[in-house]
């Protein structure tokens, strides 16, 4: 097999990653087609090396320079596979950015991701994070993944359930991560959506908008809106979003907890489990609009960590840290990172 030729070397990934880190790739190529990427994996290059497979690089925090190989997957492609009276199902490409994708939908009537607008990243990284907002996870409209082995170029396909789909988490991001690159995602969406309302956010936002029966692009508008209002432009100032996990807990230790603070914000799950609002659990800590040079937290939501210019990655980190700390010293609660740091 001839060599791929198409490989930079000391490529800065500045642009690759939406917390403007200055991190360099010692290799880095992108890749547009599956056939692409199994040509460069048989041609060997990719041996011995360290791979990260990049999207829209909304959920990395480079700590270094990249020692190995950076692959930037940009395949493109959307595809009605079928349609029945109530439903829809969906082909998209892992290089296809993911709010282009919700809107294409939204404007298509195909409803079940319009909580999940204006959500940073490609829809490939949608199925590795099992990203989620205002009372909806992806996973609930995932039908299929493909994705190829980077160790034998082979194109499986990983059913729903095949997936292990947990709150920010699946299969991709355990047992197989580094393993495969997800190259396209099939979704089965509904043709007569009931829209989703359970956060008071968005009923809110809503009846601000005066609208009392809301469609499924009024919803988007409204949580384009909220969006907005709270959270940081990464094309203005670097972030990845929401930078926790809201932390899970046992019911009769978050019952404990609200007899001391009572006003703990939280949402029960069943199965006497809780989740527990990371943002305010760092809000209490004094965090909110913190900043230490330019490494900080977001002056309105304290989930997002933000690089106000030339903050590096270990200063993020750190700062993660810290904040880790204190909530635990203040709350006995663990902060996990939502962020994959390399």
């Amino acid at each position: 097999m001839p060599l791929y030729s198409h490989i930079k070397e000391d490529f800065s990934l500045h642009s690759f990653n939406t917390f403007h880190i200055d991190a360099v790739a010692r290799y880095f190529t992108e890749v547009d087609n599956i056939e692409t990427l199994k040509e460069l994996i048989s041609s060997g290059q990719l041996d011995d090396k360290p791979l990260l497979i990049v999207g829209g690089g909304s959920n990395l925090l480079f700590t270094g320079n990249f020692k190995g190989i950076v692959v930037h997957l940009i395949n493109k492609g959307i595809e009605i596979i079928s349609r029945s009276d109530d439903s829809v199902i969906v082909k998209a490409s892992a290089g296809e950015n993911w709010h282009e994708f919700v809107t294409y939908c939204v404007k298509q009537g195909f409803g079940g991701i319009e909580n999940l607008s204006l959500i940073p990243g490609n829809v490939g990284s949608c199925p590795i994070q099992n990203i989620g907002a205002y009372g909806v996870e992806v996973k609930d409209t995932i039908l299929s993944v493909d994705a190829v082995d980077l160790h034998t170029g082979e194109l499986l396909n990983f059913s729903n359930k095949e997936c292990r789909f947990g709150y920010r988490d699946s299969i991709f991001k355990r047992d197989l991560k580094g393993k495969f690159a997800v190259c396209s995602v099939t979704f089965q969406l509904k043709l007569n959506p009931v829209v989703q309302l359970e956060y008071g956010a968005i009923t809110q936002e809503l009846s601000e908008m005066g609208i009392e029966n809301p469609t499924i692009a009024d919803v988007s508008k409204a949580v384009c809106s909220i969006r907005h209002s709270k959270l940081p432009d990464p094309k203005m100032l670097g972030n990845a979003g929401s930078f926790f996990k809201n932390p899970t807990v046992d019911e009769k230790f978050a019952e404990k907890l609200a007899e001391t603070f009572p006003k703990l914000v939280s949402y029960p799950l069943g199965k006497e489990k809780v989740k527990l609002a990371a943002g305010w659990l760092i809000e209490q800590c004094g965090w909110k609009g913190f900043r230490d040079g330019d490494a900080g937290v977001h002056e309105k939501q304290s989930l997002v960590l933000v690089n106000y210019g030339n903050a590096t990655g270990s200063n993020i980190l750190t700062l993660a840290h810290r904040i880790q700390n204190s909530v635990y010293e203040r709350f006995g609660v663990k902060l996990e990172m939502e962020v994959n740091v390399i």
